[in-house]
């Protein structure tokens, strides 16, 4: 009897089709779940570090009138961004000639709200694909791993064989889609924890900062009231 091929390789090549197929789809998820990482992680520290910029210059002295000029065709951060829109609502109000002082208060804080809303969501894209392939992934492995097993037993009826031999390439063919499954959640489930308190406070930061804004022209309103 030749001897079964227990490699990686061979383990996939002597495995069922249904198998191979979650073994693959769990592989494909693999990776892109790494291409996200990728991206989010260049995303947040490229995010952070414009926050940082823009936060220097915006406490530097500079007025807010050559800030927004400056900032006004590529805001190149989320607190730019924020900053953009509400200086864009406050010079629109007073250039159309409204005296809606409590108006115009209430127009720029929904205004950042839904800037920060805007921005939060665009660096929360994507993380769905790490939460599902991390509470998924175990399942679909298990899935193939048991289907493994039925027809790894339906072949030792058929031979009428039941040592190790015979039965061991088949279990191991079943447990190696769980092991995948696993190499696929274990990375997407510890990178969507990490990405999403990331989020939680670069918003908080943005919040912070659309609140302090929010302060300052409220002081300009009253001056000019």
């Amino acid at each position: 009897m030749p001897t079964p091929d227990m490699s990686l390789w061979g383990l996939f090549l002597q495995a069922a089709l249904v198998v191979k197929l979650v073994m693959l789809g769990l592989l494909a998820a693999s990776v892109w779940c790494w291409a996200i990482v990728i991206d989010k992680q260049l995303l947040f520290s490229r995010t952070k570090r414009n926050m940082d910029k823009f936060e220097k210059i915006f406490w530097s002295g500079q007025s807010l009138e050559e800030l927004y000029r400056s900032l006004l065709n590529r805001p190149n951060s989320a607190m730019a961004a924020l900053f953009v829109a509400a200086m864009r609502e406050w010079k629109r109000s007073y250039e159309s000639g409204s005296r809606s002082v409590a108006g115009l208060q209430q127009r720029i804080d929904k205004v950042l709200d839904v800037t920060i809303a805007r921005e939060v969501e665009r660096l929360e894209s994507k993380l769905l694909v790490l939460a599902t392939v991390g509470s998924a992934g175990p399942f679909i492995g298990l899935f193939g791993t048991v289907w493994g097993i039925m027809t790894s037993f339906q072949s030792i009826a058929a031979s009428k064989n039941t040592s190790l031999a015979v039965v061991a390439p088949g279990i191991a063919e079943a447990l190696f889609a769980t092991a995948i499954g696993l190499i696929a959640a274990i990375p997407a489930v510890i990178f969507y924890n990490k990405f999403s308190n990331q989020v939680t406070r670069q918003a908080s930061r943005m919040e912070g900062f659309a609140d302090e804004f929010s302060a300052i022209l409220s002081r300009q309103i009253d001056e000019r009231g």
